[in-house]
């Protein structure tokens, strides 16, 4: 997932295997007809482009009392061109309105999105989901913003914003020009289908379930990310595997396949209870495949963090008893994986 986060932070294919998959574990269903809820994709984008035809300093106003703090945080932090208590920041969105590069991209998010039907019906069940488990949870405005490539979604005070330039289709005329910034194994996955995992997992990992700074091992790390997962497959129950994790399909069949020798690796490095993060980080961090792993390259990414949710998967499974809402909270990851009686054959 690409995020930021500020407050505060920034946040930075359904597959029939994978619903299969989550199928033969268990993963029912539960019925969220009667939750009172329904998500409206306030279209920012469309907003602020009207600055270029529209009085701007009319417009400006009128963005500020809709989107309030989003305003602020996508005029000084986002773009950033200044503050909007200056309006000298007027004469930098000219020159962006006026560049060739603002118009390609303005027209091909139309394009493709000229409605957001689609997203907002997933959301709204997304948020159902969170809601039959969180009834107290206080859903955010969701905007869609161009986030000028810098992050696929941001959260902030009382919303979650969904930057579509980064959601264009994985062939898109602007992904081979960023490649620094955005590999070819991370923009492969920018697509339609992965806004509502996006925004679902930066709910969770930056609002909801925030990572402690105390989870320094491989083995805490791992069952955080496992729980985070988790949560998804509660929340997203017609999601495929490939989906939430962001994996193609040749990935998921690579971990599936090699499972038993994926925990061998981790057990005979001795890395469970490995603090030193430059030693652990090719593990939980996104990449085109993991390194000392598999041959010619055709290893998964993410390691630490598919395992972690395989050892919560096991765990749930071992406890049916336990509601996801005590999975979240519980903080001990020795005993998760204790009590999972994880044994890949």
């Amino acid at each position: 997932m690409i995020t930021t986060r500020y407050k505060a932070k920034q946040i930075y294919l359904i597959f029939f295997i994978g619903m299969i998959l989550s199928a033969c574990r268990g993963n029912k269903k539960v019925d969220v007809s009667n939750i009172d809820l329904e998500v409206k994709i306030e279209r920012f984008d469309q907003d602020f482009d009207a600055m270029r035809t529209h009085p701007m300093a009319q417009q400006a106003i009128h963005l500020h009392n809709k989107y309030k703090v989003f305003y602020q945080d996508f005029i000084e932090r986002i773009l950033p061109v200044g503050s909007i208590k200056d309006t000298a920041y007027f004469k930098t969105l000219r020159n962006v309105f006026a560049n060739k590069a603002y118009n390609d991209l303005r027209h091909d998010v139309e394009a493709t999105y000229p409605k957001l039907d689609k997203q907002e019906a997933e959301l709204t069940d997304a948020f159902k989901h969170i809601k039959y488990y969180y009834p107290q949870k206080r859903i955010p405005k969701v905007y869609s913003y161009f986030s000028g490539f810098q992050a696929q979604t941001s959260i902030g005070d009382g919303y979650f914003a969904i930057g579509l330039d980064l959601f264009l289709g994985a062939n898109s005329r602007f992904y081979p020009s960023i490649t620094s910034a955005f590999p070819h194994y991370l923009s492969k996955h920018f697509t339609p289908e992965n806004i509502t995992p996006r925004v679902v997992e930066g709910i969770a990992r930056e609002d909801m379930f925030p990572e402690s700074d105390d989870d320094k091992s491989l083995l805490t790390k791992m069952i955080y990310n496992g729980k985070i997962m988790y949560f998804m497959d509660k929340i997203l129950p017609d999601a495929g595997d490939t989906l939430k994790i962001s994996y193609t399909r040749d990935q998921l069949k690579w971990c599936t396949d090699f499972e038993p020798k994926i925990w061998a690796y981790f057990l005979e490095e001795n890395l469970l209870y490995e603090t030193d993060y430059p030693k652990i980080q090719k593990y939980l961090t996104e990449a085109p495949f993991t390194p000392g792993l598999g041959e010619r390259n055709e290893s998964a990414p993410k390691l630490a963090v598919w395992t972690g949710w395989q050892i919560v998967r096991a765990y749930m499974d071992k406890h049916p008893e336990v509601t996801l809402q005590q999975l979240m909270a519980n903080k001990d990851a020795q005993k998760i994986l204790n009590e999972s009686k994880y044994r890949p054959k």
